[in-house]
């Protein structure tokens, strides 16, 4: 995923502790290095780790999927999110990242509640994490700004800077223009950055204009919170005069087609996003919204559903979506991961290509590995994930921590938490 596309047909890539040191032909890179361990990747694509840019810990997958978003949040979203427990928490985040290790993502962006519990279950599990509270008004029973001082001071830097914290805001409607100004003043006092979501549905804007008199992009601008540490989540009902705003800005954008059109929200206009300049990179959203972690199948709706909706199947090239998954989203967090090239973080995943729906696989000046990694791979065929130099899952074997009781655990969880929410 460098700048020129490159593919080694033939090729291996070196790591040393965290960092990547050389990338090349096996060959070449054979005559200077001698391994201490090595992974036989053959029939397999080596490729950055995905960056799920727009994510949240959530429990509740399945659970009222045919609920409009302001319906959804109020009915099911906020209640559950406000009876949850630390230890609910940290069982639903180490599921999640579970999940997100065994698809291919290496780095969440994750924004939620209980974060210090989240903090505790990336360090644990080994995965690469970006964390801001859920902030709103003290009314919306949330997190607070100071919840979110209180997880920098306590966990940003941890796991030798694996983990990071950004400030949230959650979104507009529930947050006053004095918590969209603290957001700012928090990211520039720490030198760190901010996640919020931005006109993700048309009742948010509707929402935005009654309280505020502003759009919610154009708010956000007002305040502050715009600019090139802040990933703005969705961003589907932009209106012309606000990507000027994100464009003039570098503000990033997190592009989550499948959660998007799972709540009925729209589709953002991401060809216009991209043509004017912006960053753009790809998001789950939460498996609550989503039903799924998978990052491979979120590549295969950005790339089709701009197609289907202007009936252009000249948009969204694979290597555009690809890099959407990768480069770009690793940008937008300043996290030198995206691209396997001297220098950058050991965050790797091998892809077995020994599938039915590999095949033809055609390398060479014809080559069609691009188009199978985003139209035909799923999160199933990832064999091996490296995370700072560390395997987390080799064979679709996790490392660090015992699956099955993982799995038992949240979903004890997510009963207790449903059983809070229907008293």
């Amino acid at each position: 995923m460098d700048d020129a596309g490159t593919i080694y047909d033939d090729g291996a890539v070196v790591l040393e502790q965290d960092k990547i040191v050389a990338v090349g032909k096996t060959a070449d890179i054979e005559k200077q290095f001698k391994g201490d361990v090595v992974i036989d990747a053959r029939k397999k694509a080596v490729m950055p780790g995905l960056v799920d840019l727009h994510y949240h810990s959530s429990l509740g997958r399945g659970m009222y999927d045919n609920y409009p978003l302001f319906e959804f949040l109020d009915q099911f979203w906020y209640p559950k999110i406000r009876s949850m427990t630390p230890e609910d928490a940290y069982w639903g985040a180490l599921c999640g990242y579970s999940e997100a290790i065994k698809s291919g993502t290496t780095t969440v962006n994750d924004q939620w509640r209980q974060m210090q519990m989240c903090a505790d279950a990336a360090r644990k599990i080994g995965i690469r994490a970006v964390l801001s509270n859920d902030v709103g008004d003290d009314e919306a029973k949330i997190d607070t700004i100071q919840d979110n001082e209180k997880l920098f001071e306590a966990k940003n830097g941890l796991a030798d800077n694996r983990i990071r914290v950004f400030f949230g805001v959650e979104w507009v409607p529930i947050a006053s223009e004095e918590i969209m100004l603290k957001t700012r003043e928090c990211a520039n006092k720490y030198k760190t950055g901010i996640h919020i979501h931005l006109n993700e549905s048309q009742s948010e804007v509707e929402m935005s204009l009654k309280r505020h008199e502003k759009r919610p992009t154009t708010l956000a601008y007002d305040t502050g919170v715009l600019g090139a540490d802040c990933v703005a989540a969705h961003c589907v009902w932009l209106s012309d005069e606000e990507i000027q705003l994100m464009a003039k800005t570098n503000t990033n954008i997190s592009h989550n087609p499948s959660s998007n059109a799972k709540l009925g929200n729209g589709i953002a206009r991401v060809p216009e996003y991209l043509k004017a300049g912006i960053n753009v990179g790809l998001g789950h959203d939460s498996a609550t919204c989503n039903n799924s972690l998978d990052i491979f199948e979120t590549m295969k709706w950005a790339a089709l559903i701009h197609r289907a909706s202007r009936t252009d199947a000249s948009l969204m090239p694979t290597e555009t979506v690809l890099r959407m998954a990768t480069v770009n989203a690793g940008k937008a967090l300043h996290q030198n991961t995206g691209i396997l090239r001297p220098g950058m973080k050991a965050d790797i995943i091998l892809i077995n290509l020994s599938s039915q729906h590999f095949v033809p696989l055609i390398t060479g000046k014809d080559s069609n590995l691009k188009a199978h990694l985003v139209y035909s791979a799923h999160g199933e065929d990832v064999h091996t994930t490296i995370i700072d130099g560390k395997i987390v899952m080799q064979n679709r074997i996790l490392t660090n921590i015992d699956e099955k009781e993982v799995i038992e655990k949240a979903n004890h969880a997510f009963l207790n938490v449903l059983e809070r929410i229907r008293k």
